[in-house]
């Protein structure tokens, strides 16, 4: 039996979970493992959460005090953000210490840098609860999957603004109703930016690209939109085309590079992702050869992602333990260049509000012409007062040339509200 002893930074919702599973299946590790993993070390601003959870005989207030503990071999970062975190994961991972985090935004920002600190140094950094909680997906990606060439990572990756659009689909609820629902039950933040925007998606699907694709992404190479703009109209304009509206994270493997976005989308409900209900979530992934596959759990919580940093743990204790050298994985061996979004194509759903009044519709139709964009299908919902509404959806068109749509529709004064535009994926021409 080899003795690994560890160190955790951070005792919130995800550490509580870790030192949880430690203590209640430390025996089973030893058996069914041959490791004895040893906390010996913790810190955290929560001096009553270490009490309640019966380390404070090893707690400090101070993470320094375990990156800097001589006997501690692993260090777990479950802090968050990019600035405390980084200090310590990098002084640790300097200090010959390997490293597992949950960090989602640090991976996404400085992933490539800190791997390759860790392999210059001989350590690891392993990340697989940065990306859907207790889904395992890292893992798959850079081990089982290993043997194909990726071509599309897509999924659902913010169990926040599944919850609120399940709910506004299911239960008419409108945009407030569902997010005040979600911060009650403690799904959003007060200050839900981060999920509602997209930012939270985004950091995610740049790690998931990053390995899929071999390319060093960051977050600011992914285009982002959020869900604050859709409402019960669009959700039932998709359930009667037999479309489901769900945040999806979408990274690709093009001709031209990596296609990589955030953004709400209408797809088929025939489709896996379709039925993803709640704080659920799921990640679809298409290899060469395997096809489709597609991981599906709980996206966060404490036991999901505990669960994930302790089997990061394990497996980093292991390497430890029965081997001399480790070798680091470090993307961007490929390089590939960005997309912009620009150049996407695909189909799309456009909604407008204009007045209830003859000519109208040949005006629209008229610069959708200009812009060389094919109409796939057409609704016009009745007039409510003066105002009427046009649903459109498209054939397979440009983004630059829907943009310039939207424009040109702009400029003909007749809108009565901004127009909402949702991507369409799967929609054959």
């Amino acid at each position: 039996m080899k003795t690994i002893n560890v160190g955790l930074i951070g005792l919130g919702t995800v550490g509580g979970g870790v030192v949880r599973i430690l203590q209640k299946h430390h025996d089973a590790f030893i058996r069914d493992q041959d490791i004895d993993l040893n906390l010996i070390a913790v810190a955290s601003r929560m001096p009553e959460e270490a009490e309640s959870l019966g380390v404070s005989d090893i707690f400090s207030m101070d993470g320094n005090d375990v990156v800097n503990n001589p006997d501690v071999d692993i260090v777990i970062e479950l802090i968050g953000g990019t600035t405390f975190a980084k200090t310590f994961v990098t002084a640790a991972l300097n200090a010959g210490k390997s490293v597992v985090t949950a960090n989602k935004a640090l991976i996404a920002d400085c992933g490539h840098e800190l791997m390759l600190l860790a392999a210059e140094k001989g350590v690891e950094i392993a990340f697989e609860a940065s990306v859907g909680g207790g889904i395992p997906i890292i893992g798959p990606l850079r081990h089982t999957l290993a043997g194909n060439q990726i071509l599309s990572v897509l999924g659902i990756v913010n169990g926040t603004t599944n919850y609120m659009l399940t709910r506004m689909s299911e239960d008419a609820m409108d945009y407030d109703q569902a997010l005040k629902e979600a911060q009650a039950k403690g799904f959003a933040e007060f200050n839900p930016a981060a999920d509602v925007e997209g930012h939270d998606a985004a950091a995610k699907i740049a790690i998931l690209g990053s390995i899929a694709f071999n390319t060093n992404i960051h977050i600011e190479d992914v285009y982002v939109e959020g869900i604050t703009s859709i409402s019960p109209t669009d959700l039932d304009y998709a359930r009667e085309m037999g479309y489901t509206i769900k945040l999806l994270a979408i990274a690709n493997r093009t001709a031209d590079g990596i296609d990589i976005r955030v953004h709400p989308a209408m797809i088929p409900v025939a489709h896996p992702l379709s039925s993803v209900r709640g704080v659920f979530n799921a990640i679809y992934v298409i290899g060469d050869s395997v096809g489709e596959t597609m991981f599906f759990g709980e996206g966060a919580g404490s036991g999901p992602a505990a669960s994930s940093v302790v089997g990061d743990l394990i497996e980093v204790a292991r390497h430890l333990a029965y081997r001399e050298t480790i070798t680091q994985p470090v993307w961007d061996t490929e390089g590939l260049s960005i997309r912009s979004i620009s150049e996407l194509k695909t189909s799309y759903y456009l909604r407008l509000s204009v007045p209830d009044r003859p000519g109208v519709l040949a005006t629209t139709a008229q610069v959708f012409a200009e812009q060389g964009v094919s109409i796939y299908s057409m609704v016009q919902r009745g007039a409510q007062g003066d105002s009427a509404e046009l649903c459109y959806v498209t054939h397979r068109a440009k983004e630059s040339a829907i943009q310039a749509t939207i424009e040109g529709i702009k400029n003909t004064g007749i809108l009565k509200a901004e127009p909402v535009l949702i991507r369409v994926e799967g929609l054959k021409d």
